[in-house]
This record gives C-alpha cells, structure tokens and sequence, in this order.
C-alpha cells in the first residue's frame, strides 16, 4: 500500500466472517503478522448494523493493550490491517482500514500491495471533483467504488477492481458482508482458511495458526470472494501469468508460512544450500546469519559446506523503528542500538556472513564493521538472491533506484564499498530453482529488471529496464544512506 509516487510500503491484512469475538481474533491474528508493519495497526468490526473502528500508531500490543478496546469493537465480523511506510507517508490519516461513509451505507478496507496507476485514477478522481482525506493509494479504489453506478456493492466492487494495475489484496468490510480481492497477477500472498466452518482470510498461513484455524488455500489471482453467510467466488478479471513476489520467499514473510503454495522454511534452506553450492567459502570456520530473516538461509549454507552454524550476532527485538536518537550519532549507534557481536563466536575465527539481501547496503556495512571489532579473522559475505538492482513499483520499500547500493556496480565495487574479505550472491536462476516452482511465475524485477507489468507514472513498459545507473558509494565516497529495515 502506497503514498504519493516514490514511497513505498507493505503491509498485512487479516479479516474472518462469523466467529463470535471476531475483533480479538482478528488482534490475534494481526499479532502473527506484525512483522508486516510496525508503524500503525487497526482493526473495523461489524454487527451487522454499522462498523466500528480502533486505529493507532505502533506495534499492535500498544493500540491493543486493554480489554475495553475489544468491547468497543463488537460483532461477528472484523477485518484488520498492520502498516509500515517510509517516512514520507507517516500520517495518522493514512491508518488503515480505511473506513468511509457512502450513499449506500458504511465501507471498510484494508490493503496490502502498491497501485501502479494510483496517480493517474486520483488525478482523473480530483479533476471530477473528489475530495482526498489520505496521500495512500488505497483511497483511490473507495472513490472508484462511490462514483460506480452498479445495483450491488458486489457490483461496485467489481467495477473498480477492473480499473486498477499493479499488486492488490484487497479485504473489504461492510454491514451486508465481507468481500476479498486479489490483483490478476497474484504479486502478493493471500490465503482462505476456515475456523469452526467460517471463513478466514490473511497475507500469510501463519495467521491462522494463532488462532486455531485451518489453511484452506490461496485466494486465486484474479478472484472475487463475496461473504455474506455462504461464501461465493468469482472472477473479476483472467491473466495467463503469474508474478509472484519472489521477494516475499526471500526475505518478508515468515519462515512458519506458506506463500504461493510452498513453505517459506523449506524455500530458504534450499536457498542457502544453492548458495553454498555456487559460492562455497572453503576455507571458512563458521557461519553466522544476520537475524533473524536470515537464519534459515544460513542452516542451509551450513549444512551444505564444512563450516559449521553459529550465532555470532544477537539482535535486540525490543528497539523499534520508532526509537528516539538524540544528537547526530543516529546513524552511527543505528546498527548498535539493534545488533550485537559474540566476541566469543568471532574471535580469530573466518567468518561467513550469511544475510537474506543487499538492498541500501548501509546495515551491512556497519555490521562487517561489528565483526572486525570483535575479532574476526576475515569476513566473507554470502548472500541468499542476486543484487537488488532495480526498484520496485509493486510494494516493498525501495522505490527509488539511487538508494540501491547494487544499482550500476559490479559485485567487486560493491564488496569494496562494503568493507568485506570477498562478496557473493545466489544466481538469479539458482534462487528460482530453489521455490521448486515454475520460473515463469514470479516477478523478479528488482533483480533483473524485467517489469511484468507496466508503470503508469514512471512511463515504465512491461518487460524494460529503468535507466540510468546512480550509485549510492561512489568511488570515493562514504555517504551513507538509509537502510532496510
């Protein structure tokens, strides 16, 4: 879910039909999904009468953190939505669900993914008249569906699910019933399950392991799933192919899901066993991961090479994106403040530095620093996909080409402006052959640049390359900037 063009974000969307207590399971299952978004959270029940709404900023344990919050939120139905955003978009106003008032009654709605043509349809809203209340692009498809002229709300749905572009999972909430969309190519996860026979639906399977329920199967690219009381599927649009996020196996969802109808676990390890196969460290002593998104990926590596597994950082879960640095040594303590080395790990010993992906470079850089302070020999750095290159336009956060430390340099530049003894990264096919799906199913543009759907406002066709190599370490050099969280 996106702000104004250049920002990006992700995001985690849940929503059940039926259950008494809808409103804690849905706190419950947005817990599972917290690493989503840490920025804000908020959760729209219905009793079928009218909705009611608890939004705020922080974690969902902070929003959430009293048992007169969920007697406020009353019904059988609720749909909720956690939120991260670079700091261009951070705005009350932009917490989701989204919840508006219509001339055909009260609508809720929660987003996950980034609206390639959001500018475009919110230019075209405004010269008609629309007045906007948030800078997301999700507001985009509330307005579509007030100036449908369709005789449902199902109807009106449909109608402006066919105008948008770009990677959508949609849940939609309302006093008549619950309504879930999915964009044609299917770029971000979305699953169905079932508790005690009702409907169940998140970005992520490990949602509904918290709650008890039991994974059905993903809502399909394309697919319109209307609840009220039965269940109905539909289609609002076909596409023969498939851009899944190959991203979301990579590093974002957790390794207790499933994605794209695999095991996001099982997909890692054998990301860090191709990675061991295509760029071995022979003469290393351990392997330690950057954690914790890297901690699977590094089993793998371990178990295919002769170094053995080892926990030389720890990372304090306890310091959010939010905390406050004073003065100007922000930058400097960043990496402190999160990770730190095991002297008794590093000492004198060589060193694999197993991470998930190089994206802003800024992190990795300070923590080949860490480990060189606390002993290490020699640090060789292994990465689990190829190099970030490209930017992406459909709902990770980085958007921008000039914050990529890959973008039009070669590895040795980039091992160089890293710090590190050698530098490696998993082959673009090699990480393809490690999901054990079709290769032709997943988008891979911020690695290859090979964009499967076109970018309205960037003027990006399908299938092009953006132009224009900017580096973020120049040659000589040391701006830092920021860094993936």
């Amino acid at each position: 879910m996106s702000g104004v063009r250049g920002i990006g974000e992700y995001c985690g969307i849940f929503g059940l039909y039926g259950p008494e207590h809808a409103s804690s399971l849905a706190v419950l299952g947005l817990n599972a999904l917290q690493h989503r978004g840490q920025e804000s959270c908020g959760v729209v029940s219905s009793d079928g009468r009218r909705l009611h709404r608890r939004i705020g900023m922080g974690l969902v344990g902070d929003v959430f953190n009293h048992t007169d919050h969920l007697a406020l939120l009353p019904g059988m139905a609720a749909i909720g939505h956690t939120r991260y955003s670079t700091a261009g978009s951070s705005d009350y106003h932009n917490i989701q669900p989204i919840q508006v008032i219509t001339k055909d009654g009260e609508l809720a709605m929660a987003h996950n993914g980034n609206l390639t043509n959001a500018a475009a349809l919110r230019r075209e809203l405004e010269a008609a008249g629309a007045i906007f209340q948030t800078t997301t692009d999700s507001e985009v498809i509330l307005h579509l569906m007030a100036r449908s002229r369709g005789a449902s709300w199902e109807e009106r749905i449909r109608e402006a699910l066919v105008r948008l572009q770009g990677a959508f999972s949609l849940i939609f909430l309302s006093p008549e019933g619950m309504a879930v969309a999915r964009d044609p190519l299917g770029f971000r996860p979305l699953a169905l399950g079932q508790l005690d026979g009702h409907p169940v639906f998140a970005s992520e399977t490990c949602a509904f392991d918290i709650i008890g329920a039991k994974s059905v199967r993903d809502v399909e690219p394309g697919e319109l799933l209307v609840v009220n009381g039965d269940l109905h599927s539909s289609h609002f649009a076909q596409s023969s192919r498939r851009a899944h996020c190959i991203f979301e196996f990579v590093y974002f969802s957790r390794p207790d899901s499933k994605i794209f109808g695999e095991n996001v676990d099982k997909t890692r390890r054998k990301l860090g066993k191709a990675l061991a196969f295509e760029h071995p460290a022979e003469d290393a002593d351990i392997v330690i991961p950057v954690p914790d998104s890297s901690n699977t990926a590094a089993l793998g590596f371990s178990r295919r090479s002769d170094a053995k597994f080892e926990l030389g950082l720890i990372r304090n879960h306890y310091v959010g994106r939010t905390f406050i640095r004073p003065g100007q040594q922000s930058r400097a303590d960043g990496v402190r403040l999160k990770f730190n080395a095991v002297e008794g790990v590093l000492k004198d010993r060589r060193v694999v530095l197993v991470d998930d992906s190089v994206v802003r470079g800024t992190t990795m850089r300070k923590l080949i620093h860490l480990l060189r302070e606390a002993g290490a020999k020699s640090v060789h750095v292994r990465i689990a996909s190829p190099p970030v290159r490209f930017p992406c336009y459909y709902g990770m956060d980085f958007p921008d080409e000039h914050e990529l430390a890959a973008h039009g340099r070669d590895v040795e530049e980039l091992r160089i402006a890293l710090g590190s003894d050698s530098l490696a990264f998993l082959s673009l096919d090699g990480m393809l052959a490690a999901t054990g799906m079709d290769p032709a199913s997943f988008c891979t543009a911020c690695f290859s640049g090979d964009y499967p759907q076109a970018v309205v406002d960037a003027g990006l066709p399908a299938g092009r390359q953006p132009a224009g190599p900017d580096r973020l370490f120049p040659r000589t050099s040391t701006t830092q900037t920021g860094e993936r969280e």
